[in-house]
Parts: structure tokens; C-alpha cells; sequence
């Protein structure tokens, strides 16, 4: 009975450990060049627009999630996007009251979980308040690419700040352009450690509270 427990135990870790995959998973390199300029700027209406995170704990459950809002600058060359520089404030975020059940969490609301991410412990929205992302390259999508973001067409790589660190990412998006607005969207995985966001994290991985991914989903609108 006991080794039948174990075995069940251990099956059941596996298979929680195992989380569906809903978004692609960035690629990293170090801070590149800045893509240039070029043609027509397009600003970025906030209020269309969206930041989009999905935080885990250990094996995928319990999933939190919530907003930030974005604004910044695309720039296009007739249809085609060269470049582009978008700034999320952190203070804006905000946890979505569905993800956080106080019955489960010991009591703790979304509210509370807003101000421990804004904490030092995470972003440390005092010191850090600005995550921004900056277009390095744009490259069609190469034929026979799967994808998590519907109708993707093209690879994007950008430097993404988060506090005082920077590294590049490259990921599927889709980039679509008609009557002068601009809209890119995707869906991508990051490591948040890649950033030096450990909280939760550090030591032994059986010993980890919080997965170290967070995916992200972007939907950035911007017109003429």
C-alpha cells in the first residue's frame, strides 16, 4: 500500500509539473543594436492596447494574472513595421480578482498581490518604474514555423528592460496594417530570472515556489 501511495504521489507531481502550453517560448541573446527609424510613426493608443501576464506556481498551478498598461511608438515603412519602442508602466499593474481566491491564498486579495510584485522583492516599482521594450529586428516568419499566436507572420526581436537588466527576445507575432492603424500581437514565454527576478526561485528547484515562467500576451494598437 505504501509503494502503491508513492508511485501515485509521483505520478501525480509529473503530470502537475506539466503545464499545457498556450504561448511560444521566447528566445534570449544579449542587448543588440536598436532597429532604426523608418518611414511613418504610429503612436500607441493605451487604451486599446495591453500587457497581458500569467505567473504559476510550482507545476503550472494556480495561475495568477493580471494587466499593465503600455504606450510608445511603432514605425512603419508603408506596410511593413522597422521599428518600434514600447514602455509599460509598473504601477499600472494591476491583478485580476479572478485569479486570486483569499479562501485558498491564506486570506490574501489581488490588491495585496499588486503590492508585493511592485514590492523590491519583484519589480520594485519605486526604483524600477518603467518596463520597456525596444525593437531590434523584424523578420518575415520562416515557412512551416508553428506558432501559439494565431495568423503570426513575423519574428520579432527587441530588448526588454525590466529594472536594471536588459536582454534580447525574439519571438512570433503577428503584425497586421490597414487604414492606418498598426496592430502587433503575440503570445511568448520568458524566463522571469533572466532578469534577476528570483523571488521564489532561488535554491533547490523541488524547493520552488513560483515557476520561474510568465507569459506574456501582447496586443499593441497604434494609429497614424
Amino acid at each position: 500500500m505504501k509503494k502503491l501511495s508513492i508511485l501515485a504521489l509521483s505520478a501525480f507531481l509529473f503530470a502537475v509539473s506539466c503545464k499545457e502550453s498556450k504561448t511560444d517560448n521566447a528566445s534570449t541573446a544579449t542587448e543588440q543594436a536598436v532597429a532604426e527609424q523608418q518611414g511613418e510613426a504610429y503612436t500607441v493608443n493605451a487604451d486599446s492596447s495591453s500587457v497581458k501576464w500569467t505567473g504559476y506556481h510550482k507545476g503550472g498551478l494556480n495561475p495568477r494574472f493580471g494587466t499593465m498598461k503600455t504606450s510608445g511608438t511603432l514605425s512603419l515603412d508603408g506596410d511593413n513595421l522597422t521599428s518600434g519602442s514600447l514602455s509599460s508602466d509598473v504601477n499600472t499593474l494591476v491583478t485580476d480578482p479572478a485569479s486570486v481566491d483569499p479562501a485558498q491564498s491564506e486570506g490574501k486579495t489581488s490588491a495585496d498581490l499588486d503590492g508585493h510584485l511592485k514590492s523590491a522583492d519583484f519589480f520594485d516599482a519605486a526604483k524600477y518604474p518603467t518596463v520597456k521594450f525596444e525593437i531590434t529586428k523584424i523578420e518575415d516568419l520562416a515557412a512551416g514555423t508553428e506558432s501559439k499566436t494565431e495568423g503570426a507572420n513575423k519574428t520579432v526581436s527587441g530588448n526588454l528592460t525590466i529594472k536594471d537588466k536588459t536582454v534580447n527576445v525574439t519571438f512570433p507575432a503577428k503584425v497586421a496594417v490597414a487604414n492606418g492603424k498598426a496592430e502587433v500581437t503575440s503570445k511568448f514565454t520568458i524566463n522571469r530570472q533572466d532578469w534577476g527576478l528570483a523571488y521564489g526561485a532561488e535554491g533547490d528547484p523541488k524547493d520552488w515556489m513560483i515557476s520561474q515562467e510568465v507569459d506574456l500576451e501582447l496586443h499593441v494598437v497604434a494609429t497614424k
